[in-house]
């Protein structure tokens, strides 16, 4: 299998790298480091097949749509259908399309198809995985200047008195969604990853609201 993946790999990342859009968010670096995770994750599932999860990782995002965009729910499905015709020119065993095809639909939060097979249970926690943590906060000020998303709210950061509101305040992105993905990981290893990366994400939040509250303090008090 080892022989395999490394044969298939470097033809996935050209496949990858071939449809690459102008995201930071989403570029090959996403894809190397979904992969690298996905491994750590397969290291619990002998029972996996990981040549559906690389092709999975390498190909989830061919069909990448903003996040503001009104078909962003559709793109993992398109994603899937392009990834698929591309692999079946390549000679991709044909049998082992199907399985790649679903890990690519359901690794989309937006999409909301509950994986069914261990290879999409991974490709979906691994993806997940690399919206939290340090990566996961620099790609989420990232996406959120491309939306033209302020940092945060001027007065209530945390949402206290107010309705959440991620596509006008980047800070808010980690309540309405980050905070939630560690209960939707569907391995243990997953899930004890993603606790520890949204652990460190809630104490960058609590300093940020420190230093944000006191600046606004300093402002009206000067």
């Amino acid at each position: 299998m080892h022989d395999i993946l490394g044969d298939w790999q470097p033809r996935l990342i050209a496949m990858a790298g071939a449809g690459q859009q102008d995201d930071g968010a989403h570029d090959l670096q996403h894809l190397h480091r979904v992969w690298r995770v996905a491994r750590q994750l397969l290291a619990g599932h002998a029972d996996a097949d990981a040549l559906v999860v690389l092709a999975a990782c390498y190909l989830h995002d061919l069909v990448n749509l903003p996040k503001n965009h009104p078909d962003r729910a559709r793109a993992s499905r398109l994603a899937a259908q392009a990834a698929c015709s591309q692999l079946e020119r390549a000679g991709f065993p044909g049998d082992k399309l199907p399985g790649v095809a679903h890990a690519i639909e359901a690794h989309s939060f937006s999409a909301a198809i509950a994986p069914a097979t261990i290879e999409a249970m991974i490709v979906q926690d691994a993806d997940r995985l690399d919206a939290l943590g340090a990566v996961g906060l620099a790609r989420l000020f990232y996406t959120a200047g491309r939306m033209a998303s302020a940092l945060a709210h001027p007065d209530d950061p945390q949402a206290l008195n107010r309705a959440p509101d991620d596509r006008t305040y980047a800070l808010d992105h980690i309540g309405v969604k980050l905070a939630r993905l560690p209960a939707s990981m569907r391995t243990a290893a997953g899930r004890k990853l993603a606790q520890e990366r949204l652990d460190w994400l809630l104490a960058f939040r609590a300093t940020f609201v420190d230093e944000w509250i006191d600046g606004a303090a300093a402002g009206a008090g000067g």
